[in-house]
């Protein structure tokens, strides 16, 4: 059996990324990416067997690109704000530079295509941003407030800030950044 090539399988990502941001999730077939591929549909089937599987997979590193991402050059031993900033920056730069990934991603958790084993998977990436938001609330910055909600607030002002952004063709400037972040923190701190 021939191996797989890693880059047939990006050609399938991206193709699988672009016509779930054209025509959403539901709205794909395995003959439709195959063809955005530049593949016969056999050979999509030798890579995924079906687009369950193809769809869960593709979720699961777009989910681990992104919680990488999200901690590049953050260091836990610097004042909280400093590595929050860093962080909640991250996520942004991070949305801006990867839209359909966010597109993708954003309709996967609204969708019955992703299996239990790979919500267990991605709670388990986003480990440290909980932690992230527990270290505010440990050290009195934070609200008292459920963590997961914190978070949601965070990456809900993120997201549609950024989608925002994208759908009106209106780029985010320093100042509108620097004022979202403050809207962010100040609706999060005590």
């Amino acid at each position: 059996m021939k191996p797989r090539d890693d880059k047939k399988t990006d050609q399938i990502f991206q193709a699988a990324l672009g016509l779930v941001k054209e025509k959403g999730l539901a709205g794909i077939t395995m003959c439709e990416i195959a063809k955005e591929a530049g593949m016969a549909t056999g050979t999509l089937y030798i890579y995924f067997k079906n687009k369950d599987e193809l769809i869960n997979i593709l979720f699961a590193e777009c989910r681990k690109a992104s919680a990488e991402n999200y901690f590049q050059n953050y260091n836990a031993a610097h004042p909280f704000k400093s590595g929050f900033t860093k962080v909640w920056m991250n996520i942004l730069k991070f949305r801006i530079a990867n839209f359909e990934e966010v597109v993708f991603m954003d309709q996967c958790y609204h969708s019955p295509f992703i299996n239990e084993c790979t919500i267990k998977l991605t709670r388990q990436m986003i480990q440290s941003l909980f932690k992230l938001i527990e270290r505010g609330k440990d050290e009195n910055i934070f609200k008292d407030v459920d963590t997961f909600s914190l978070l949601t607030f965070m990456i809900g002002s993120i997201h549609e800030s950024v989608k925002n952004a994208h759908y009106s063709r209106k780029p985010l400037t320093r100042p509108v950044i620097a004022a979202m972040f403050t809207m962010c923190w100040d609706g999060m701190k005590r």
